[in-house]
């Protein structure tokens, strides 16, 4: 039977009828309102038990604005925005960070990330502790490359409009845009602002480096679990395993994650077929669990580096390596997503994306808001300006090897 995982992130989707018409009764205005002199009272939707009553109540609360806003607003209504930030802010009231409502439009551009083909400055991005949206690296070759930007640059403007407060999906729609056209961004670096003007490029993401290392040590990193980089991985071990590698680095520093499917199948190079590398439990407490499905094709001692921004996706493979004894985990702790989302279509090309699991690794050890402890914790020390730069965690996971 299809494992559950392979559900996650499908394109194709299903049509979310349930979901559909509770947004529909959400939108319809039918309710009244209530009169005191001449001032109308807003009845506000107030919690109960029966979901029913609930999206009644917030229906009337609509219907009342609505007849204010037709009443004495001077403006124009583009009824469409009106419809999809209702609906957004809908979902966003589930206080869930991961779920969300696209349009079709942003839909089609996170496919289009999610394929590593999209127009752009190409940075990657992820919110830090404090919930400000930072640069992880910018990609190679790329235009933020090019003008300087850097990782750690906490974006603080998109052409002279505040971002702080928005998530990464947020920004990243503000950055993109037609290639040839040039966006301002203002960054804090160094408790400094810094102000960049880059002009946006077709961006083509390479999700996986390699390279040999001395002692016959290969090292792949990966920067993203998006679709296609799990056959890039298997290209990038046998060009290593040609060259003579006989131990091997996964580095998966910075990979805030992608697709579950791809995790799943990276693992599967190397995990034992048959033992359990994932562990999924929905809504309803149903447990799923995964198993390798093929013999494994990478048999040799591996080092994972992980770090605060190794999340998702990448949480996932470290957790079923580090169980099954395949690897040993060098760096700092993980990010701490341990939820699973599911995309539903509706009729209109738009998409719900909501969180309908969370997963567990093979030895049920929570991830969710907790995060995974390295075997060996190294931090990685920042260098002052104009020394040579030394990579502790990298340094540490080849001791281990030659050891």
């Amino acid at each position: 039977m299809e494992s559950y995982q392979r559900k996650q992130f499908i394109y194709k989707g299903i049509l979310a009828t349930i979901f559909v018409a509770c947004i529909t009764s959400v939108i319809t205005f039918y309710a009244t309102y209530h009169q005191m002199g001449k001032n109308r009272l807003l009845v506000a939707g107030t919690s109960s038990e029966n979901s029913a009553e609930n999206i009644n109540g917030i229906a009337t609360s609509l219907k009342n604005f609505r007849e204010l806003i037709d009443e004495y607003y001077i403006g124009d209504v583009d009824e469409q925005k009106v419809m999809n930030e209702t609906i957004k802010g809908y979902i966003n009231g589930l206080d869930d960070e991961y779920s969300e409502f696209m349009t079709a439009e942003e839909w089609e551009d996170y496919q289009a990330d999610a394929l590593g083909n999209y127009v752009g400055i190409g940075i990657y991005m992820s919110l830090d502790t404090a919930g400000n949206v930072v640069i992880l690296e910018p990609i190679e070759g790329s235009p933020a490359e090019a003008v300087g930007l850097k990782t750690g640059d906490i974006i603080v403007e998109v052409d002279s409009e505040s971002v702080i407060g928005s998530n990464t999906a947020e920004v990243a729609n503000k950055v993109k845009g037609e290639p040839g056209t040039k966006v301002k961004m203002k960054v804090i670096r160094d408790k400094e602002y810094q102000d960049f003007e880059v002009e946006r490029k077709e961006i083509k993401v390479y999700h996986v480096k390699n390279e040999m290392l001395e002692n016959k040590v290969g090292y792949i990193k990966l920067s993203t679990f998006d679709e296609g980089c799990s056959d890039e991985f298997r290209t990038a071990f046998e060009e290593l395993q040609k060259q003579g590698a006989q131990k091997l680095v996964v580095d998966l520093r910075d990979n805030t994650g992608g697709l579950v499917d791809e995790a799943l199948e990276i693992a599967d190079m190397m995990i034992p077929k048959g033992q359990t590398m994932l562990l999924t439990v929905d809504a309803k407490e149903n447990k799923e669990v995964t198993k390798a499905e093929k013999e494994a094709i990478i048999n040799m001692d591996i080092v994972v580096l992980v770090n605060g921004y190794s999340a998702s996706a990448s949480e996932i493979l470290t957790g079923a390596l580090k169980d099954n004894g395949k690897a040993k985990v060098v760096g700092t702790k993980t990010y701490g997503k341990g939820v699973i989302q599911n995309v539903f279509s509706l009729s209109d090309g738009s998409v719900l994306k909501l969180t309908t699991a969370e997963y567990f690794t093979p030895n049920e050890v929570k991830i969710n808001k907790v995060g995974i402890e390295p075997d060996i914790v190294v931090e990685d020390v920042p260098e002052e300006e104009g020394t040579e730069e030394i990579d502790e965690q990298l340094n540490k996971g080849l001791e281990i090897l030659q050891n």
